[in-house]
Parts: C-alpha cells; structure tokens; sequence
C-alpha cells in the first residue's frame, strides 16, 4: 500500500471513530434522564416501610385525600399500582371501578405490587412512545404513577402520624413533571386548587401544594 493509500485509510478509520463517538454522545444524551424504574424503585423504598407501619386500627382514620379514609386510600393506591404496570405493558387500563385489594395480607400485597411495577416499567421499550387512551408520552405516563406513590405514601405517613422523607431524585423528577401536568389534572378533578405556601418553602412541600394538598395538614 503506498503512501496516499495509507492516508486514505487513515482518514476513512479517523472519520468512522469519528462517527462512533458521536453516537456515544447521542446516546449517552438519550441515557442522561434517570430510569423510571429506577425512580419508582427508589419511591417504593420510602413507601413501604410506610405502608408496613400502619396499624390496623389506623384503617378508618382520615387522611389529607378528604374523600379517602387511610383503608380507601390504599385500596387506591394498590388499584393504581396494578393499573399502570398495564400501561407500562401498553395493555388496558381501567380507573373507573377500583376492586377490592385489602381483603388478606394487604402489606404483602403491596410490596408484590410495587415489585410488580418497577418490573414492568424496567422491560425494554417501556418508556418509549405513547402510551393510555390518551396516547401521552410513556415517560410521561410513568411521571404520573411515580407521583401518585410519592404523595400517596405522604398522605399515609400524615394520616397515621409516620416520617416520611421521599428521595430526593425522585423529587427533583416529579416537580416539574406534575407542574406540566397540573392544569389538566385540576381540570379532571385529580389535583385540588394550589395551596399557598412560604417563598423558601422545600421543594416536596411545593410539589405537595401544586396538588392541593397542605404541606402542614395534621391528624
């Protein structure tokens, strides 16, 4: 191979190394947001102590969801759970009638759910294009559970006088991804009107407020 040859070899092998690590950097921009599943993992690790403190005798006490006792709201929540694995699946979902869950070892039943949710959304393609009746964006979908199981497990946690601290990575996520979506909520009824709170106010408190919830609402 002469010279000239070994220059255009050269130039060819410069350019595809070239082209190799642009689409690394493509697909690390694409790879930058964190996993869904991996978020409502992490949202799963703060709920479930949660759930496994609440005594039974707690089931009839009320909650910041005035419409839910504590047993109703995890009926709910659990029915939540369920309904989004479909989704991540892109299968049926129905939200209009909530069967009942509680009835047996309803903490086991619980964590089998939530183990069930963070698999389904951890399956190859889950996040990728729409997904619902709506036809939302899947990742958008999956904001919408993982914000459920972070304000949910808060409203436990209030109504039967546990911490909660969710994670902060999954805050820092569902704040913005509830402010986009809060319009449309509060229109369907799913979020209450903002509640006002103090300017140097911590991020989950804001996030907790868009929803209509009051940060400091006690039993």
């Amino acid at each position: 191979m002469n010279g000239n040859e070994n220059e255009k070899q050269n130039e060819k092998q410069n350019e595809s190394e070239r082209g190799n690590e642009h689409q690394h950097e493509q697909a690390g921009g694409a790879a930058g947001a964190q996993a869904i599943s991996d978020l409502l993992a992490a949202a799963a690790r703060q709920a479930l102590p949660v759930v496994r403190g609440i005594e039974d005798g707690q089931l009839t006490d009320r909650t910041p969801c005035a419409e839910y006792d504590v047993r109703a709201l995890l009926n709910h929540l659990i029915h939540v759970l369920v309904n989004f694995q479909a989704l991540a699946t892109r299968e049926s979902a129905d939200f209009t009638a909530e069967p009942e869950y509680m009835a047996g070892d309803w903490r086991r039943r619980f964590g089998e759910e939530t183990d069930a949710l963070v698999a389904a959304w951890a399956a190859p393609g889950a996040e990728e294009g729409t997904a619902g009746a709506m036809n939302l964006p899947a990742r958008t979908v999956g904001h919408m559970v993982l914000g459920d199981l972070t304000v949910h497990a808060w409203d436990l946690a209030r109504a039967t006088g546990q911490d909660f601290a969710p994670e902060p990575a999954v805050v820092e996520e569902v704040s913005p991804a509830l402010a986009d979506m809060a319009p449309m909520a509060r229109a369907g009824g799913v979020f209450g009107e903002p509640v006002p709170v103090a300017a140097g106010a911590p991020e989950f408190d804001r996030v907790l407020a868009l929803t209509g919830r009051d940060p400091h609402w006690s039993r």
